[in-house]
């Protein structure tokens, strides 16, 4: 298999419900390093698996409606505890739409999968992966 990452970063504030949480629970601010993998069996006749400018185009998009917002106010995310991991499934699921569309310079059905990775520090991270077909 044949893989391209590109990366961004998102600042965020948000809170969470419930107690295993702890002081979570109470606004705070994030840093989100995000990065999303490119997954293809082969590379195209071009020689690559994704166009790189359109897939980091493709994530600025993403990112761009949630950077310096409060999560908690975002009406996509109402009643959301708006985790790593769940950042991870909204990220993907937005560019799975994009790449099902053919809007990442590749017909969809070239790409096998796309991966999510957000690091919320130097010691913590989460991802979500899944097929696109």
């Amino acid at each position: 298999m044949f893989a391209v990452e590109v990366r961004d970063h998102i600042m965020i504030a948000h809170s969470f419900r419930g107690a295993v949480f702890g002081p979570a629970q109470a606004l705070h601010g994030a840093t989100f390093v995000v990065d999303v993998c490119f997954i293809a069996d082969t590379l195209d006749a071009n020689g690559i698996v994704i166009d790189i400018g359109k897939a980091h185009d493709a994530l600025k998009a993403v990112l761009g409606p949630l950077n310096y917002k409060n999560l908690d106010e975002v009406p996509a995310f109402k009643g959301q505890n708006t985790t790593t991991e769940f950042l991870t499934k909204h990220i993907f699921d937005t560019l799975a739409a994009a790449a099902r569309a053919d809007q990442l310079g590749r017909g969809g059905r070239e790409l096998k999968a796309i991966r999510v990775t957000i690091s919320e520090s130097h010691v913590a991270r989460a991802w979500y992966e899944a097929n696109l077909w």
